[in-house]
């Protein structure tokens, strides 16, 4: 399911932290290449830098709709420098077949390593599941369980 949510959007909104330590979101374009999440940005980008500082980030899949049937998604954790010629390659090509655009060198290349999700939504088939490696997909009562359905 996380999968299909980041194809749908074909965007995320990524939180970093700052080297002040306050919250910076910024939109990315995440891909799943060979079954790793990743994130490719700008040379030295500002959150590039952040994540090259300090590896912990929160990835949400972002709505534009005020019923939100299709769900929010947040993934949390950590990513690591892709240096491996074979991936970056790879992502390039999965760049090139969704948006006609190919990344040139340099630029940074980060895969996500995700400790935790969640994710809700509402209306008529509303729910709300929690994931953590340990416990695997947990289905969790949804604040709005109870109210007549939309």
């Amino acid at each position: 399911m996380a999968e299909d949510r980041i194809e749908a959007t074909g965007v995320v909104l990524l939180g970093t932290i700052r080297a002040d330590g306050s919250p910076r979101i910024s939109p990315c374009e995440p891909y799943v290449v060979d079954g790793e999440l990743l994130l490719g940005m700008m040379w030295q980008s500002k959150k590039a830098l952040d994540l090259i500082r300090d590896p912990r980030l929160t990835i949400v899949t972002p709505r534009a709709d005020r019923d939100g049937a299709d769900g929010d998604l947040k993934l949390y954790g950590t990513v690591r420098d892709v240096p491996d010629p074979a991936l970056r390659t790879a992502y390039g090509a999965a760049t090139q077949a969704r948006i006609d655009w190919r990344p040139t060198e340099p630029f940074h290349l980060f895969a996500a390593d995700i400790d935790s999700a969640g994710f809700i939504s509402f209306g008529k088939d509303r729910r709300m599941l929690r994931w953590s490696p340990g416990s695997g997909v947990e289905v969790l009562r949804h604040p709005d369980e109870g109210k007549p359905e939309d």
